[in-house]
């Protein structure tokens, strides 16, 4: 998968889009397209021009909504990337078989404690995603719910929640 686009956690990314539990594959069409995006990642119309052809051909499929966020998130159109982390938590529950809305899914729904287990982590990096693009939006309310359900999902905090708890207790912090 294209490295522009999946970048820093490369191990996740390439676990979840090989998963053959996250659907029936990409299109090769579509995974050309995220190709192009990623060459053309500097021409933000190019880019994001390729990243919609891959989505018109794979609406929900992992690897592009997943390009499409980082695409997004790192072009700071903090908005476009919270819809696409929405998205994302939907596909994640779905492959996971937990309940569409996340407020109510429980920590034994899913093997999240056994960071190992790729479709759990998709789900928790998704929420995680999402608490901080709440966050950053000025919604920090939202984003503490969603903190809040990760270090319930995943009490021994591997996938870095606390983290954003200490940053929201920072920004409040400040305010005094």
């Amino acid at each position: 998968m294209p490295e522009a686009l999946f970048s820093p956690q490369s191990e996740i990314n390439e676990a979840l889009l090989s998963s053959t539990l996250l659907g029936d594959g990409l299109p090769s069409e579509a995974e050309h397209h995220l190709w192009e995006a990623s060459l053309f990642y500097h021409l933000d119309e190019v880019a994001e021009g390729h990243l919609r052809q891959a989505e018109a051909l794979a609406p929900e499929h992992a690897a592009v909504l997943i390009g499409l966020f980082r695409f997004y998130f790192y072009k700071a159109r903090l908005a476009e990337a919270l819809e696409v982390a929405q998205r994302c938590i939907i596909k994640a529950a779905e492959v996971n078989n937990l309940s569409s809305d996340w407020r109510i899914v429980r920590a034994g729904d899913a093997a999240f404690g056994c960071y190992e287990n790729t479709l759990p982590r998709f789900f928790l990096f998704s929420l995680k995603g999402y608490a901080y693009l709440q966050m950053r939006l000025g919604r920090t309310e939202e984003g503490r719910i969603a903190i809040q359900k990760l270090l319930e999902l995943d009490p021994t905090d591997k996938i870095g929640a606390k983290v954003l708890l200490r940053v929201l207790e920072h920004m409040f912090q400040d305010d005094d």
